[in-house]
Formats: structure tokens, sequence, C-alpha cells
């Protein structure tokens, strides 16, 4: 255990998390998604929602600023459905990190399926919400002194 890191932060996803680069993506899955055969790294957080996950993974994880494509969700297949739930779980933990400009992008099921497949790693998680696939675009830390 170390100080200040939640316990829904496995060393695993730590590890992966310092080892991304900006412009890596990382792809927090679901229970219903085909983890295991789409990662190149796969990292099991079973038993964890993403409502508890999320918001422990954004107090060390820089969303990408210069494109807009930073939080990518799989696109609802059933039209009657446009929004499910969950997606503003996910703006509101990602607004309260990053700040309002965030949103999401949905893209069409099996592209969102091609682009987790070339993420640095999937966290296959036990929320069994519809439709709670997210991919993030990890961008940079700025020094205090700095700006972008």
């Amino acid at each position: 255990m170390l100080k200040g890191i939640p316990n829904s932060v496995s060393p695993d996803l730590m590890h992966a998390l310092m080892s991304m680069g900006h412009g890596d993506e990382l792809v927090l899955a679901d229970a219903h998604f085909p983890a295991s055969s789409h990662a190149q790294r796969l990292i099991r957080a079973d038993g964890l929602d993403l409502s508890t996950l999320l918001p422990a993974v954004m107090n060390f994880f820089p969303i990408d600023t210069f494109v807009e494509d930073h939080a990518v969700v799989m696109q609802v297949v059933d039209s009657k459905q446009a929004k499910p739930p969950i997606w503003e779980q996910f703006i509101q933990i990602l607004s309260k990190s990053e700040g309002d400009w965030v949103d999401l992008t949905p893209i069409e099921r099996f592209s969102f399926y091609n682009r987790a497949k070339s993420a640095y790693a999937i966290v296959a998680t036990g929320e069994t919400a519809f439709y709670a696939n997210l991919i993030l675009k990890k961008g940079v830390v700025v020094p205090d002194e700095q700006e972008v």
C-alpha cells in the first residue's frame, strides 16, 4: 500500500498508467466487453464498477486536450436509447477532474472494437450497465509554471 493511491487502483493498473505516453489510449470496459480477446495488455478489475474506478483513475490520468475524441464511447445500436444513463456519470466524473470542456464521442460498435485492439491496455471491470465502455486518450501533465 502507498499513501494517496485508492485501493481500487491495482499495482498493474498503476504500472500501465505510468507506462503510457501521450496519445496512448486506455479502455475501461464493462463486464460484457470481449476484453480478453481484444487486449494487448489486459488488466483485471473484477468487482469494480466504473463509478468507483473512473474517479480513481482520473486522480492520475491527464486527458489529451489537443484532440476532439479524447473520451470515446460505443454508439448505441438500438436508436431508441440515444444516451445510456452511465454516459452522464462519465461526463460528471470527467468534468469534475478535467473541467467542463470534456465531451464523449460515440463511435460505431465495430470501430470501437478495432480501436480497443490498438489501445495500450484494456481494464476489464465488473460494470454491468450496458454501453459502459470508455476509451480515454492520455495527454500530458503540464508543470504549474507552464501553459500549453
